[in-house]
């Protein structure tokens, strides 16, 4: 990997859930990567994605930040995301010279030059990449968290507000995991508030 222009990708994942932190990754692409089959993650199904997160991974320099339950309800998901962004860059082995970052929003206190894209993630390579290995990591952190918490079929949901998901809270009530202040956990909390 040549040591000029070095072009890292960010995205994050798991903004719009129930449950569950949110992800970003950081990915610098090696050179001879073959970027035809890194795509926006929301289009490749789950097995594709291992595979694909996998080939990644072994041609390119990556790191994941990870944003908490409890700092998504003190900080709002907005912020939890740029944090976790800022931590997936600030964990990057070798410093990129340029960032390109997925939305509109640059997380504070980064020492680097940064580029924001809309649809970054279905336009540009390293963004892509980013993509793929943030929902990976996600989906797969919250598959072994569906072991534990069986009743809200996170294996299959990965903490978004899916019928399932939702008839789970109603029926099981709230978990540690459940973000506090997102509106579908907080009703249920002020209904199960009323009836003590």
């Amino acid at each position: 990997m040549r040591k000029k222009n070095l072009i890292a990708g960010v995205d994050e994942v798991g903004r719009g859930c129930l449950a569950g932190p949110v992800f970003s990754a950081a990915v610098i692409l090696n050179n001879n990567i073959n970027t035809n089959v890194i795509k926006d993650s929301k289009k490749i199904n789950f097995k594709k994605r291992i595979l694909i997160a996998d080939y990644i991974k072994k041609n390119s320099i990556f790191s994941v930040g990870i944003a908490s339950v409890k700092e998504i309800d003190k900080i709002n998901i907005l912020n939890a995301s740029l944090l976790s962004m800022k931590r997936a860059i600030d964990k990057l082995k070798i410093k990129p010279t340029l960032v390109y970052i997925d939305g509109i929003f640059i997380p504070k206190d980064i020492n680097f030059k940064c580029k924001t894209f809309i649809k970054g993630d279905e336009n540009i390579p390293c963004i892509s990449a980013a993509s793929i290995i943030a929902k990976v990591s996600r989906d797969i952190f919250m598959i072994k968290l569906a072991n534990k918490y069986t009743k809200y079929n996170w294996h299959k949901n990965y903490g978004y507000g899916t019928k399932d998901h939702l008839l789970g809270l109603k029926k099981y009530g709230v978990t540690k995991h459940h973000r506090k202040k997102f509106k579908p956990v907080h009703n249920i909390l002020l209904v199960n508030k009323h009836k003590t």
